[in-house]
């Protein structure tokens, strides 16, 4: 390897590598304020400014790429006044308000000038001054705050592939903008706030609330969508202030999307904090004795044997276990969390998740995108996607209706049975699979939520084989899902064959035939007509659609407000983290389903979540391997069969309110509102 001296010491660096990327292999700090690990180099802010031997003036560490022999010096006069000079420069515009900056204790220039600058200034001329610029709900403005980094611009360009910011004028007149003050239609927008060395982008709906060093901080997983992200919730009281994404280079990088960062205000909103019971058709507020009371004496009046549990987008494993536990100590084995109706194969793991790995998704040069819109249905994989594009010269073709996903693709058809021309290798893209080296297939929910759905899982499975998408070593086959609670349900066998091939009619005629008690596990996307012969039990934690039409209402914590277990979409399991306790009366799921369970006769074996977890892992073993991805998983399929035809439609209709939680979020109504209805 080549060696290069920095400050009297030789180490040795990987060939590609800048000399400041070299520095930090030896533990030496350099400042800096353009430069950014995932993005492109700018090299504009001159902070990073290094001495080499030989060079007639001092250069940026940034973008010089570093080279056997170079003999570089990090701590010299020549450095030390460079920066100091570049730092003076950065200030001469620069308002001093960091009083009232929303970024004053975070801040990268705050923290430069004191360890680069000078204690004082020289300038005496009268300062810039910007306009603000308007860019949504989401990103508040304060130009005059600006530094010209370009980091937002480059990752608005290069990262979420929508080119909505940009530079215009030169010089002292160069200004960060959006183009005629357009919001900025990306569902990443809120990491330019992360990516902003100073305090001229800031959240618009944290803006004034809270000092950094005031919060709680909080390490947990991000529950919006499947991919189970990495982040960090700042509360303040009972109140979730804000979110911010963590480093996790296997699943989400350092972004999160704006649903994530921003839905937070819908925990306070719309909450249930106390059991209730309808009479009269009216709601009213009970104890919770009363309540569970009433649920014990409707399921023994009704069809015990016939109790039904359907679970939600958010629920956990703990839930699912405990549900699952109780229904069968009183002879029912009616339970199920594919609401949607999609069909997988239930005890075959690689038939539901992610199998080749999130992260794998950046050396594929090919992927073939079926049903699916990971724009919305998994915003940083898209992100993803787009990088292997862009670095990989990535091939990718779509099945299902066009759409804008941030990078070039070749539409291929609307329609499923396309499937059938590249099983018989009379498509055109069967070309790009044959000579693609890392292939992909990702499968959307949209695909398989019909009756035939296994049938595309057949298929696509043998499309895997003849075109060597998977192999003894990798599978590259996998299952897009959108709800974090999905893959630990099939998991652990929250399912019942008999609602498999057309889960509404299956419910519905079970419900008409059995008029039983329903627990509702936070599911609201349910045809309500059909719960109507039903005693309908809710458990959750918003006042939403389902909870309307419900006999009993039992408020539960939302995820920031216990400590659960889930499994991504890659099979990996992860547990969010209490951050504070819960809202009013709210109770554990798992403590009301032990507590129902003293009503009858076989009571469940736990007492408390160690003895629930422990008695969970006794029976799933993969289950105490947290945050460990599976091993391959290639599993026979059986024989394809011919696909008919069907036209696919997306289960996403609105980004921003997919769930409970962000459906009460007022900042997701003003997106809505302001970014998709100009959009449509």
């Amino acid at each position: 390897m080549p060696k290069i001296t920095i400050d009297n010491r030789e180490i040795e660096f990987e060939n590609g590598m800048t000399v400041m990327q070299a520095c930090e292999l030896a533990n030496v700090e350099i400042p800096r304020f353009c430069y950014h690990d995932k993005l492109s180099i700018a090299g504009n802010c001159r902070m990073c400014l290094v001495e080499m031997e030989k060079s007639p003036k001092p250069i940026a560490s940034c973008a010089m790429p570093a080279g056997e022999g170079m003999v570089i010096k990090t701590n010299t006069d020549l450095v030390k006044s460079a920066r100091r000079g570049v730092m003076e420069f950065l200030l001469i515009n620069h308002p001093l308000d960091c009083p009232i900056c929303d970024q004053g204790g975070e801040c990268d220039l705050q923290d430069q000038a004191l360890h680069y600058g000078f204690d004082k200034s020289r300038y005496e001329e009268n300062k810039r001054a910007v306009n603000n610029k308007h860019m949504g709900p989401l990103v508040s403005t304060i130009m005059t705050r600006c530094i010209h980094c370009t980091r937002c611009v480059r990752f608005s360009t290069e990262v979420a592939g929508v080119d909505d910011l940009g530079m215009l004028g030169r010089g002292e007149n160069a200004e960060i903008t959006t183009y005629l003050e357009k919001t900025i239609k990306s569902e990443l927008s809120g990491n330019v706030i992360d990516l902003c060395p100073v305090g001229a982008l800031t959240s618009k709906p944290y803006e004034f609330k809270a000092r950094p060093w005031e919060l709680k901080k909080t390490e947990t997983i991000d529950v919006f969508d499947a991919m189970g992200s990495s982040i960090r919730i700042d509360s303040l009281g009972k109140t979730v202030l804000r979110v911010l994404p963590r480093l996790n280079e296997e699943i989400n990088e350092e972004w999160i999307n704006d649903k994530s960062r921003f839905a937070i205000d819908g925990l306070t909103k719309q909450r249930l904090d106390k059991p209730f019971m309808r009479k009269n058709s009216k709601f009213q507020i009970v104890d919770w004795n009363t309540a569970l009371s009433i649920i014990v004496t409707e399921i023994n009046n009704r069809n015990k044997n016939k109790t039904l549990a359907l679970s939600g987008k958010l629920t956990d494993i703990e839930t699912l276990y405990s549900a699952k536990s109780f229904l069968n100590s009183i002879g029912s084995s009616s339970y199920d969390c594919r609401y949607d109706n999609a069909q997988f194969i239930a005890n075959q793991r690689d038939s539901y998740i992610f199998n080749s790995s999130i992260q794998k998704i950046d050396d594929a040069d090919a992927i073939l995108i079926i049903g699916s819109n990971p724009r919305w249905e998994a915003t940083v994989l898209n992100a993803r996607i787009r990088k292997a594009y862009i670095h990989n010269n990535c091939k990718i073709g779509l099945i299902g209706k066009a759409i804008d996903l941030t990078y070039s693709y070749k539409h291929l058809s609307n329609n499923i049975d396309y499937l059938n021309d590249i099983l018989n290798d009379q498509s055109d893209f069967c070309t790009v699979l044959k000579k693609a080296k890392k292939p992909l297939i990702i499968i959307g929910t949209s695909a398989i939520n019909f009756s035939d759905g296994k049938d595309i899982l057949k298929v696509c499975a043998e499309i895997a084989k003849k075109y060597q998408i998977t192999n003894h070593n990798f599978n590259g086959l996998n299952i897009l899902q959108q709800d974090i609670s999905r893959v630990g349900a099939l998991d652990i066998g929250f399912y019942n064959n008999f609602f498999d091939l057309d889960y509404n009619n299956s419910l519905k005629q079970h419900i008409q035939n059995y008029k039983p008690v329903v627990f509702l596990l936070g599911l609201d996307e349910i045809d309500l007509s059909i719960l109507q012969d039903s005693f309908v039990v809710y458990l959750g934690h918003h006042g939403d659609a389902t909870a309307n039409i419900a006999d009993i209402i039992l408020p539960i914590p939302a995820f920031p407000e216990k400590t659960s277990t889930f499994v991504n979409m890659e099979g990996r399991v992860m547990q969010t983290t209490k951050s504070y306790n819960p809202i009013g009366e709210s109770k554990e799921e798992w403590k009301i389903f032990r507590a129902l369970s003293d009503q009858f006769e076989n009571k469940l074996n736990f007492n408390n979540l160690n003895e629930l977890r422990q008695e969970i892992i006794t029976k799933f073993i993969f289950l105490k391997e947290i945050n460990s991805l599976p091993s391959v998983l290639l599993s026979k399929f059986g024989l394809p069969v011919k696909i008919k035809n069907r036209e696919l439609e997306y289960n996403i209709k609105n980004f921003y309110m997919t769930d409970s939680i962000s459906r009460s979020s007022v900042t997701m109504a003003k997106c809505s509102k302001e970014i998709l209805d100009k959009v449509a």
